[in-house]
């Protein structure tokens, strides 16, 4: 099957609408039908105003599950157990990330011990380990959307990836319904029919599971009664309600008031969404499901901007990988489709094809409406108004760009369009499966864009390129351009090298060269093809971080993320520790490769304290540090650690030591206080990039004073 030329919108379409589901709902899930009358009768729009949305399991499951794809088989041969170990790799053990309800309490929850302990998918989410309850909770679905945008106009292949997915965690009908939703979303690619979409997510289940015999007394009831859309809720409450169910959170109750939002909302979006967020219940996970089916099926013109504006285009997650932690929509748009298009086996269409090859951390306007995340700010004192919008009037390179615009400026303020590159608590306003974040942008790396200036006579204004370092507020700057009337001006800038910094912002500031009195004329710019990319070279020294407190059980070392174990700042050093398994902790970007990272590191209790490079998960890195008996050994994970190589190396406890190593391709070379004492080259399948992070092991005790990393 040829993949549809408007491919790739879509799957943005697709993608945009799960997240407008999942923050439609977010705040009343789990409450009742009664309780949501009660307070907001009609909904007709968002229920809350949140300064950004923070992370959900909606949107963490789908994204970091797809992985699996790239880190194992991108094709129908990966197999449910390597979708378990995608798990293990991208979820921090036993916070953020899932609801961590307790075993046979939350079947997410559940199901990572299982596979933690060796219970491997799919028995890990079987109905014979964890029983029926547990197995036909709701995730089965709620994760499954990707699957059916990988595989459009194809439901037998989505309805195949999902089966296996779900299957780590879950079965019977909550398997099921995974294969349902998967299949859905990859036939509302070619069909608008709506009865005809729900048929053929019913084609690919068992035609006497209990979800599809409720399914079709839905549709059966829709028939009979196709105005009254409360009717039919009231219909499925009796039938089929939560308390006819075990769980906290059952999948059944919950795809009945799908189906009913789904046929009553007769084929418009907001209509669509607003009946399945009033019927209650687990809100956020069904407004979601049925929203990619929706945005799939209506593409970007059926999404209303009151739906959009809010969202700007960005996912905040929670997985142990902290620089995707910060995700924009349309970032995320163009993995899922690179996927679609390897696995179809097609050649990415010409107009995509650059935009899909780029490596670097990318942000191109092409996708209709879409803003990457980018926001505005400026120092003037008077008041001005600004706003910023996807335009096709002007475009450096594709047919878009960016459209910025701020109204009485004044000669000599800066005015500034950027991109948030690092995010704290006072971002958010609530610690929603609790979020932490690396930055995505470092000192060493480059900035690119270019900045048009459509043309109004005499108007003079020049451009810089910067970065605002968040641990001390100040700027960095790239050098001035006067911008030219009427044509496009590439800006780069490479950053420095700095020390202690966390860049917060980078963008471009813009700044009037004339304009006087009270009321100064508009600026009107477009900005297009930006770009971060290039090796990181910088320093943090642990005594300039801070910490970052969200709630009392919730506080995180600035600019780290971490697997398991107490992380935190004693004495301005980073303090790690835990009870048996590996405390670990991370920072940088999944895509540095070759790099030399050298750390202070103290061990304080036990035997066991290292530093990690080329970290691509919690179950994909290598360390290397002091282990028992006077040795310095090196340490390869693939779901648990095991020795490569070791020297002898008298170490001691409370004396600083610092170790350095440099991952150059396969070959590691480990220096310690100067004095190089392993030099290792892998050749079994090695990691080639990866993050930098630290850890220890049995009960042990380590702090870091710093450390630095520098790109080769």
């Amino acid at each position: 099957m040829t993949i549809q030329h408007d491919y790739v919108e879509k799957v943005y379409a697709g993608w945009l609408a799960k997240v407008i589901g999942v923050r439609h709902g977010g705040n009343i899930e789990n409450w009742t039908y009664e309780r949501i009358e009660r307070t907001f009768g009609e909904i007709t729009d968002y229920l809350h105003d949140f300064k950004n949305f923070a992370a959900d399991d909606d949107t963490n499951g789908p994204i970091f599950f797809l992985r699996a794809l790239e880190d194992y088989v991108c094709g129908t041969g990966i197999t449910a157990e390597q979708m378990g170990l995608t798990w293990l790799n991208y979820a921090p053990d036993g916070h953020g990330f899932y609801w961590w309800g307790g075993y046979g309490k939350s079947t997410e929850h559940t199901a990572y011990l299982n596979l933690k302990n060796g219970i491997m998918a799919p028995r890990s989410g079987s109905i014979e380990q964890n029983g029926i309850a547990v197995a036909e909770q709701i995730g089965g679905q709620i994760f499954i959307d990707v699957w059916g945008l990988i595989a459009p106009g194809n439901p037998e292949l989505a309805a195949h990836f999902a089966e296996k997915i779900a299957s780590v965690s879950h079965d019977g009908n909550g398997k099921y319904g995974g294969m349902f939703i998967a299949a859905c979303i990859a036939e509302a690619f070619v069909e608008q029919d709506i009865e005809r979409i729900i048929e053929s997510g019913l084609a690919v289940i068992p035609a006497d599971c209990e979800y599809t015999s409720v399914t079709r007394a839905v549709i059966d009831f829709y028939k009979a009664n196709p105005h009254n859309w409360r009717d039919a809720f009231h219909y499925v409450k009796a039938n089929y309600g939560y308390d006819k169910y075990p769980g906290h959170c059952h999948i059944i109750p919950n795809s009945a008031v799908m189906i009913l939002s789904l046929l009553y909302g007769e084929g418009d979006f907001s209509k669509t969404i607003n009946i399945c967020n009033m019927c209650g219940w687990d809100t956020d996970c069904n407004v979601a499901n049925v929203a990619t089916i929706m945005g799939v099926r209506g593409g970007i013109e059926a999404i209303d901007d009151k739906w959009r504006k809010p969202i700007n285009d960005f996912l905040c997650c929670s997985s142990v990988i902290g620089s995707l932690n910060i995700m924009d929509i349309p970032w995320g748009a163009t993995y899922i489709a690179r996927l679609g298009y390897k696995l179809a086996g097609e050649q990415v269409p010409e107009r995509w094809a650059g935009i899909f090859a780029d490596t670097r951390t990318n942000f191109h306007f092409e996708y209709p409406g879409s803003t990457h995340a980018f926001r505005l700010e400026h120092n003037d004192t008077l008041p001005v108004s600004a706003w910023l919008e996807n335009s096709d009037q002007h475009a450096a390179s594709g047919s878009r760009s960016l459209k910025v615009h701020f109204s009485n400026v004044q000669g000599g303020c800066a005015y500034r369009v950027y991109h948030q590159t690092y995010y704290r608590p006072d971002d958010f306003n609530d610690s929603r499966y609790d979020p932490s974040f690396s930055p995505i942008l470092y000192p060493g790396q480059t900035m690119e864009a270019k900045v048009l200036l459509p043309g109004l006579a005499g108007q003079r204004v020049k451009a810089r390129l910067y970065v605002k370092d968040g641990n001390n507020g100040s700027f960095h700057y790239g050098a001035d351009v006067q911008l030219t009337a009427g044509e496009w001006t590439q800006l780069q800038y490479q950053i420095p090298h700095l020390n202690g910094s966390c860049l917060e912002h980078a963008g471009i500031e813009l700044v009037p060269m004339d304009g006087k009195g009270p009321k100064g004329p508009s600026l009107l710019c477009y900005v297009d093809d930006v770009a971060f990319g290039g090796k990181p070279n910088y320093t943090v020294d642990f005594a300039k971080e801070r910490l970052e407190k969200w709630n009392g059980l919730h506080i995180e070392v600035s600019q780290l993320t971490y697997l398991r174990g107490i992380w935190t700042l004693e004495d301005g050093e980073l303090s790690g520790s835990y009870s048996g398994e590996p405390a670990e902790s991370y920072t940088g970007a999944l895509d540095w490769a070759d790099y030399e990272f050298e750390a202070a590191v103290v061990p304080k209790l036990g035997e066991h304290h290292r530093i990690n490079f080329r970290v691509q998960g919690g179950i994909r890195s290598y360390a290397v540090g002091f282990a028992p008996g006077g040795k310095l050994a090196l340490y390869k994970n693939d779901n648990g650690y095991r020795k490569l190589s070791e020297t002898a190396y008298t170490w001691r406890l409370d004396q600083p030591e610092v170790i350095s190593v440099k991952a150059e391709g396969s070959r590691f070379q480990v220096v310690v206080n100067g004095t190089s004492l392993i030099d290792y080259t892998d050749n079994e399948n090695p990691y080639l990039t990866g993050m930098i992070g630290f850890s220890n092991a049995e009960g042990s005790h380590t702090h870091y004073r710093g450390f630095t990393v520098a790109g080769l």
